[in-house]
């Protein structure tokens, strides 16, 4: 006599770290982490990384690594905000960005969890992952790339041009994006 196996037939351990959800998760709570570690590091080394904003808003190296404030182009200059109090404000927005990214990521890694012990659906922790990676591409996507890359002609600078990370960072959110919305909210079937 064979027996079939029905959704209520629980799945060896092997099996359910090796499925999708398990991979949405671990991806999910990397970023989280992440952007933790980001946050932080923003916040208990402020000044490295406030120097990076401040240049960037100021514009003063957007001239191919010549110096700064050397032949700088005076059709975009007029971009430039070169008020610390401005560049602080920019800057302590991208930290609470970050943060709370973060922490929408990691309250997501315990719905996750809470949905793959068949407690919830996965459409709660779907919506939290969703939320905290739309702010991981909004300050990847939009405020680097977008704003800092092109607005602020950051591709320009030699010395203060973080577009490659931020590329690297924003094409990772949305490759868990799309890993999470792959999830089926089957708890039987992934």
């Amino acid at each position: 006599m064979t027996t079939t196996s029905t959704p209520e037939t629980k799945r060896p351990w092997w099996q359910s770290v090796g499925s999708l959800s398990v991979a949405a998760l671990v991806l999910v709570a990397t970023n989280g982490l992440y952007m933790l570690l980001v946050a932080f590091g923003n916040i208990t080394d402020y000044d490295t990384n406030y120097a990076f904003v401040e240049r960037v808003l100021a514009m003063d190296t957007t001239n191919f690594g010549q110096g700064q404030d050397v032949n700088l182009d005076p059709d975009i200059m007029w971009r430039a905000i070169d008020n610390p109090v401005l560049a602080n404000v920019g800057y302590i927005g991208l930290i609470i960005a970050e943060a709370l990214a973060g922490i929408v990521l990691l309250i997501a890694v315990v719905a996750w969890v809470r949905a793959m012990r068949g407690s919830v659906s996965f459409a709660a922790a779907k919506a939290l992952a969703t939320l905290g990676l739309i702010l991981v591409i909004l300050v990847f996507f939009t405020a680097f790339i977008t704003v800092g890359g092109e607005w602020f002609n950051m591709w320009r600078s030699v010395d203060w041009n973080g577009l490659d990370p931020a590329l690297q960072n924003a094409v990772l959110a949305i490759l868990t994006l799309v890993v999470v919305h792959m999830v089926r909210d089957e708890k039987s079937t992934e």
